[in-house]
């Protein structure tokens, strides 16, 4: 088995802001099987201030310079939604691992470009890091071992901060549905997956998605941007388990409501709750049940907020990196997840429920 470092590259480094500085970096740091040795930004002169910032030996302000660099292993792909798309290609063409932010593409034909761009022994994993929560981890495990029967009605809650009463300047393009960065992928595509994970695959889906808001202010001006993108997400479901759900995230920080999946079975209950607003990919999580519960130890503790779900995501990563294993989602789960938020947009557009 190969120790030396994985070599990594972020695409989308900024040392003011942004995922890449509040998630990844923390993530990489506690991980001694990684090495951050290259970042990329619009410019050089922020590639250069990430740089330093980072710790990367090497700044790029060209993000394809990165991808073609001899020294990155894994190329991290951090950038806005519409950019994922050239980023992804050339690395894979490169023949370099992959790690891209959710969501994958803009839409459904994206994805399903990236995920089939994916060679023979190249490892392409989406960052559905809520996935990797150890509440979520521990409350899928009950189910799968029938530790509360089979599960018949399952409840989800969440709200997602980018969609509320008003927005910074950084954030208006999440308010445009073409570039894919929504409500409905963000804070609903982070959901679904720990819902399947919980119950198991859509088999059908109704929805109603909402715009409640049209004209959002851009916080600190006097200007105001459109959104064309949903506010309010409602879906109802039925799973390959029997299992009936209901999902609602809702824009905005409603300060008395937090993330909750509540789920009934034929032989007890579990609840997996958050302690602040938003959703289950950052939010901390705890797990209550009727029945003894077992909550597995992070692999890498001591981190908190954004950071913590990622590197346990890294970790895994890191791990069949080393062992030639592929058990983290990958482009295919994203496309998946990316033809059910299809689906639920045609339900909701039409008004008839969508068989998956």
């Amino acid at each position: 088995m190969n120790l030396a470092p994985i070599r990594v590259g972020i695409v989308g480094a900024n040392a003011e802001r942004g995922w890449a500085r509040d998630a990844h970096l923390a993530a990489l740091r506690a991980l001694p099987m990684f090495a951050l040795t290259a970042v990329s930004a619009r410019t050089q002169e922020i590639a250069d201030e990430a740089a330093a910032h980072f710790g990367a030996a090497r700044g790029f302000g060209n993000s394809l310079e990165l991808v073609r660099d001899p020294e990155v292993d894994v190329v991290v792909v951090t950038v806005k939604v519409p950019e994922h798309r050239a980023i992804v290609l050339a690395a894979l063409a490169e023949g370099k691992h992959v790690y891209c932010e959710w969501p994958l593409g803009r839409d459904l034909e994206e994805a399903r470009e990236m995920a089939e761009a994916v060679p023979p022994g190249i490892h392409a994993m989406i960052g559905l890091q809520g996935l990797f929560a150890p509440a979520i981890i521990a409350a899928a495990r009950l189910v799968q071992d029938g530790a509360i029967g089979a599960p018949r009605v399952l409840r989800v809650f969440g709200s997602a901060a980018a969609w509320g009463d008003d927005t910074p300047a950084f954030g208006a393009y999440l308010q445009d549905r073409r570039t894919g960065a929504t409500l409905e992928t963000i804070g609903g595509g982070h959901t679904l997956a720990p819902v399947e994970a919980l119950v198991g695959r859509y088999v059908e889906v109704d929805a109603r998605t909402t715009t409640f808001l049209r004209q959002v202010p851009i916080i600190g001006t006097d200007e105001t941007v459109e959104r064309t993108c949903a506010d309010h997400m409602l879906v109802t479901g039925l799973h390959d388990s029997g299992c009936v759900s209901t999902f609602e995230v809702v824009g905005g920080k409603p300060e008395h409501r937090t993330a909750l999946f509540e789920l009934e079975g034929s032989k007890g209950w579990l609840r997996v709750s958050g302690s602040v607003p938003g959703t289950c990919q950052i939010a901390p999580l705890t797990l209550e049940a009727s029945v003894p519960v077992e909550v597995p130890e992070r692999a890498v503790p001591g981190l908190s907020g954004a950071s913590a779900n990622v590197a346990e995501a890294w970790a895994a990563f890191g791990r069949d990196l080393r062992e030639g294993t592929y058990t983290v989602p990958n482009f295919a789960a994203a496309k998946r997840l990316t033809a059910l938020l299809a689906a639920i947009d045609m339900a909701s557009a039409t008004g008839q429920r969508q068989a998956l």
